[in-house]
């Protein structure tokens, strides 16, 4: 199938423009996608910011996803550029991860359960003209709230702590303007730290750097909320 032009690249998929409406997110190792599109669906249906499904593209491969092409800057962009400070991006992120739990789970008869992001960072944030919209559900579970909560932190404490991150003192900032965002919406236990911290370690696609921060970003975290 034609893919179009790159567009973009993370660590485990490639973003293919089809047309002005579509993208092409494709996964370079083989990967089942139903789960993640059962789970954009549901929050779409609550009005949760997520990209929009498209129809199956022709030749479209069982790690291919057909997603609504958004402009705007991600995130970590605008914070790069300065059109978005650090506090109003730890409060955007710990406003979305409260409307997110705000949401009953969809599988889970648990009510105390609810649905996970767990890579919600600022590289997974779009900010289009109609606000921010959240991208990449590959890691998406059900759990407890505050793992998700864990994960964002974690995420952040480790950037801020690898050395030659290009802007490490900037997400510094954002993780304590993160931490004290989120510090009203449940907190974050030993366990569910400790449940992020071995998700993180066992990440198949997680840099060396950060990988040999990990303990010293968990440790960080941690001392947080004492």
């Amino acid at each position: 199938m034609d893919t179009g032009h790159l567009l973009g690249s993370g660590r485990s998929a490639d973003v293919y423009a089809l047309d002005d409406s579509w993208v092409l997110r494709r996964y370079r190792a083989a990967a089942d996608t139903t789960p993640e599109l059962a789970v954009m669906s549901y929050l779409a249906a609550f009005g949760f910011p997520v990209p929009r499904i498209g129809p199956p593209a022709e030749g479209a491969g069982p790690g291919d996803l057909v997603l609504q092409r958004l402009t705007g800057p991600t995130m970590a962009e605008a914070l790069t550029a300065g059109s978005l400070d650090a506090r109003q991006g730890g409060e955007m992120i710990a406003g979305l991860l409260r409307e997110l739990h705000a949401l009953p789970p969809r599988v889970s008869p648990d009510p105390e359960v609810r649905i996970l992001h767990l890579d919600l960072h600022p590289e997974n944030v779009m900010l289009t003209g109609h606000g921010p919209v959240v991208i990449d559900w590959s890691n998406t579970t059900e759990g407890p709230p505050g793992m998700d909560r864990a994960m964002s932190a974690l995420i952040l404490a480790q950037l801020s702590r690898t050395p030659g991150f290009p802007a490490a003192e900037g997400v510094g900032i954002l993780f304590n303007a993160l931490m004290i965002a989120m510090a009203g919406d449940g907190g974050i236990t030993d366990e569910e730290l400790a449940g992020a911290a071995a998700h993180r370690a066992a990440d198949p696609c997680l840099p060396a750097a950060e990988h040999a921060v990990l303990d010293e970003a968990k440790a960080l975290v941690a001392a947080y909320g004492r």
